[in-house]
């Protein structure tokens, strides 16, 4: 059996009731991923090479997901237990000689090292034909149980409808996970029944078909979060919480500092520099790359962006797709930037909106500023040019470009191009008539005073 030459089956074809969604179990996102491709991801890195999702109800919803992962799927029409959703993979796994790993698309986060560990155990010299992953969680609620023999070697496993008292007691659960040779895994599989208290096909029967033939499976003890699956929001927001928990401590390790952890919320992929500052309740939404000695005030929200070393942003500041700050940008209090660069040094300090825009180095931006991108139909680009001075309350009405060192004055409406060092200033002639709010004032008070 080439240990290199692995496969992967994945389990994803519960109907997730306990969810109440009309979204697939397995995609609802945990740090803004979903939980299918978090798995997916673990397994791409360790390089399987056939992947297999068995599908059931919503399979359209996984199909569409599925695409350009490179994997292939097989349907379970009829669920009648796990042991029968891996017998739906056998015909996609037709001709693998390699061991297959059997995971579940809603039990994520078991990790790259405890399935190499797994693959390890199972080309062991004790060949021992099957490695069951189990843990210890602090509450094993319904989970089958996994009771050892000599080592690690399994001398029971049993469902816990199944199970009795004492069985139940057993503190180490089976996740279900398992590695097992692929020359042996539906041979074994053909041979499990459904004489239990749920007339279903277990998958966990090939543990005792397996000692009936000699041989010895065995159970490796993963940590209980990387075997943690989700059949409710409860659990999933549970294991949402426990995720960032420990993101949060990955970031302080790391070298960037949290003021108040509990309250930073992360991406899957987001990336913190060190001797960044993450000031309390800010959220990271995926896409977001922030380099050494960048400061995020307060109650910001940033997804795809990428910030350069030296920026501040906030606080209560939006940062959309497609924003890029160059080294010592500012981005102030109540400023959306969406799909727009600003240069080294240039600033957006309060209550603007930068879209579809270039902004040069040490451009400032004034305050109540607005490119206006959008006419309806499209969306078009502003160019603001480097040293530029946009005066407060002024509209840039897109495609329009404003040239380095120009001045717009305050209030202006821009729609046509500004050449460099240009002052332009694009509003009505101010009016003025003396006393003329006097009379008007008194005018409404006798009306007033007549009724």
């Amino acid at each position: 059996m080439n240990q290199a030459d692995f496969s992967v089956v994945v389990l994803a074809a519960g109907q997730g009731t306990r969810m109440r969604s009309d979204t697939h179990k397995v995609l609802h996102p945990i740090a803004g991923r979903p939980m299918l491709m978090h798995l997916l991801a673990t397994v791409e890195e360790m390089g399987a090479k056939r992947s297999v999702i068995v599908v059931g109800k919503g399979r359209e919803q996984l199909e569409k997901a599925l695409e350009g992962h490179g994997v292939s799927t097989a349907l379970q029409a009829e669920q009648k237990g796990t042991g029968h959703a891996v017998q739906m993979a056998e015909e996609a796994l037709r001709g693998s000689e390699g061991p297959v790993l059997i995971l579940y698309g809603d039990t994520p986060f078991v990790t790259r090292e405890t399935l190499r560990a797994m693959l390890d155990r199972l080309a062991a010299k004790d060949d021992p034909g099957v490695v069951v992953l189990a843990s210890s969680p602090a509450d094993g609620k319904t989970y089958g149980r996994v009771i050892l023999g000599e080592g690690d070697h399994i001398s029971k496993m049993v469902e816990f409808k199944d199970a009795n008292e004492a069985e139940r007691a057993v503190k180490l659960v089976n996740s279900g996970m398992m590695a097992v040779g692929s020359n042996d895994l539906f041979r074994w599989l053909a041979k499990v029944g459904n004489a239990n208290a749920a007339g279903e096909y277990y998958l966990p029967d090939i543990v005792m078909i397996a000692k009936d033939e000699g041989r010895n499976p065995v159970a490796i003890e993963g940590e209980a979060f990387e075997t943690a699956g989700v059949n409710s929001r409860a659990e999933l927001a549970a294991l949402e919480e426990d995720w960032q928990t420990r993101r949060r401590w990955q970031a302080l390790e790391q070298g960037a500092t949290l003021i108040d952890p509990e309250s930073v919320w992360f991406s899957a992929d987001t990336e913190l520099g060190r001797d960044c500052t993450i000031e309390p309740h800010v959220v990271f939404g995926p896409g977001v790359k922030i380099a050494d000695g960048a400061t995020i005030r307060a109650f910001s929200h940033i997804e795809g962006a990428v910030i350069a070393t030296g920026c501040e942003v906030g606080p209560f500041a939006r940062l959309r797709p497609g924003t890029v700050l160059g080294e010592g940008a500012k981005v102030g209090n109540f400023v959306e930037v969406k799909k727009a660069e600003l240069g080294v040094g240039a600033k957006a300090n309060h209550l603007s909106y930068i879209g579809d825009a270039s902004v040069g180095e040490k451009a400032n931006i004034g305050a109540g500023t607005i490119t206006c991108n959008y006419d309806g139909f499209g969306k078009y680009q502003t160019e603001i040019g480097a040293g530029a001075f946009i005066g407060s309350n002024s509209a840039l009405v897109a495609p329009v470009s404003i040239g380095a060192g120009a001045i717009v004055g305050a209030g202006s409406v821009v729609t046509k191009n500004v050449a460099a060092d240009e002052l332009v200033i694009a509003r009505g002639d101010q009016k003025g008539f003396a006393g003329w709010a006097a009379r008007f004032r008194a005018r409404q008070q006798a009306k007033k005073d007549k009724k």
